[in-house]
């Protein structure tokens, strides 16, 4: 098997990525025909050498060619030329970024795709936000099994608005936080992503403005921008939003706030009561409607959080979106949106469209557990938990940090929320530690400008792995960056 020469380096003075540059290389080696199906490519340390850059940025170039086909890793002979049928159209010059690009979903970031791909158990996981698998009730979905598998009769379909008990405890569950709502106006919807992408299917005018906080974390999804609407984002100080530095729209225009007033993600930043109330009036008066995201209402350490802008709407202006992801368990799937009657039969009906509603089982076992009382001390207890974890996770990057990060405290949520000096190169920093098998959140994909900050996960991880990957990041910064 012929073993292929490299003698090309990239230009470490352009502005196209490194890895970029390789991975075009290979393409246009391909598409001439140099390089043929099944030749074999040197080890990763000789093309290392070879193109002059370090592990790790070469890895990210030959993840991205192995996804798309144009290389194959074999475990035991090596990297070869792959000859499925991407790699013979890449080289007849089918430019497949513009078929991407055209579609209706626009592509994640280079660092989204690779957070998605790399959260696995072997990696530290400082980007998962996510309760830690240890924190999982497993008695009380013990006892709804147990319960259900008494009572259980059929699992079909189930009411298009989701099923009616369980729609019944959440409107329990929301008194707790001060709205008062009925089952009617509550949809059950697979996790709040499916209620944003519904919202923005049946709800969004073409071509409107989205206001949100800067950063958020719906600047790393593309729902809205897929939707045909324009993202804006709005500073904050420590009380939250700052609603004063929106353009109002024109007559013509249509514009939406999208907020996350309550352990805003990513920066923890909780909206205070008195800007709640001066954010709703100032929506009011500008004819401006609120997509509400409490994702982390539940999530607090020692203080409950004012009450949520849904509570306090007057109007039905507010639709109010939650979910059992971050307080219970993700992989149950279930989010709810609370709305104006007409507004939930609207979602309802364009979701029965697009599938026939959340698991049934989920469905049924999350009102079991709603109903125990027992969920309540549990989520005293994790709350509890959670609260530690946050303090031991700031004295380890006390311990390690304080000459080059800066942080405020979190009062609840799952993340810190940390600038690093200027001296770190925050993208290469991140392609570093995925080669360390050390996974964080780069703070540009959830702002509208890049910036010095990264998200860190403190829920998922033990402190133990957590200062494992603090550790492993610090001597990465130690070694590449003048700090």
């Amino acid at each position: 098997m012929q073993t292929l020469n490299v003698n090309w380096q990239p230009d470490k003075t352009a502005a196209t990525p490194i890895y970029q540059q390789i991975t075009n290389y290979f393409q246009h080696q391909i598409a001439r025909g140099d390089w043929p199906v099944g030749a074999k490519l040197p080890s990763q340390r000789k093309l290392a050498e070879a193109f002059g850059v370090n592990r790790s940025t070469l890895i990210t170039a030959l993840d991205e060619l192995i996804a798309v086909g144009l290389i194959t890793s074999n475990p035991g002979s090596g990297m070869v030329i792959s000859g499925n049928h991407w790699s013979s159209l890449l080289a007849e010059h089918v430019n497949w970024s513009q078929y991407v690009k055209a579609g209706q979903f626009k592509p994640n970031s280079h660092a989204l795709q690779k957070i998605n791909q790399f959260e696995t158990d072997a990696v530290i996981r400082l980007s998962t936000g996510e309760p830690a698998p240890e924190q999982f009730p497993r008695a009380l979905f013990q006892k709804a099994f147990a319960h259900l598998g008494q009572n259980l009769t059929s699992l079909n379909y189930t009411e298009p608005a989701g099923i009616l008990a369980l729609r019944q405890q959440i409107a329990k569950h929301l008194v707790k936080v001060g709205i008062h709502t009925q089952p009617e106006n509550i949809l059950i919807t697979s996790g709040s992503l499916q209620a944003l992408q519904l919202v923005s299917m049946s709800l969004f005018p073409a071509n409107a403005t989205i206001y949100t906080e800067a950063p958020t974390y719906v600047k790393s999804l593309h729902v809205f921008q897929s939707a045909q609407t324009h993202l804006t984002g709005i500073p904050m100080d420590s009380q939250g939003l700052a609603y004063w530095q929106m353009t109002p729209p024109a007559k013509d225009e249509h514009a939406i706030i999208y907020s996350i007033p309550t352990f805003n993600n990513p920066t923890g930043i909780v909206m205070s009561a008195e800007r709640r109330q001066q954010t709703l009036q100032y929506a009011q008066e500008h004819r401006l409607p609120i997509l509400e995201d409490a994702a982390y209402q539940d999530v607090w350490f020692d203080q409950q959080p004012p009450q949520p802008l849904k509570a306090l709407d007057t109007t039905g202006n507010v639709i109010y979106f939650g979910s059992i992801s971050k307080s219970l368990a993700p992989g149950l799937r279930i989010g709810w949106t609370v709305a104006a009657k007409p507004v939930i039969d609207r979602l309802t009906d364009v979701r029965m469209q697009t599938d026939y509603g959340a698991s049934s089982l989920s469905q049924l076992v999350l009102a079991e557990i709603l109903a125990d009382p027992e969920y309540e001390t549990y989520q005293a207890n994790f709350r509890k938990v959670l609260a530690k974890k946050a303090a031991a996770a700031q004295a380890i990057l006390h311990r390690y940090w304080d000459d080059f990060a800066t942080w405020q405290a979190p009062t609840g949520g799952f993340y810190l929320w940390v600038r690093l000096a200027d001296a770190i190169n925050i993208p290469k920093l991140f392609d570093l530690a995925t080669a360390r098998n050390v996974l964080f959140n780069p703070g540009s994909i959830y702002d509208f400008a890049p910036n010095q900050y990264v998200r860190l996960s403190f829920s998922y991880e033990s402190s133990e792995r957590f200062e494992r990957g603090i550790q492993i990041l610090t001597e990465l910064i130690h070694a590449n960056f003048a700090v």
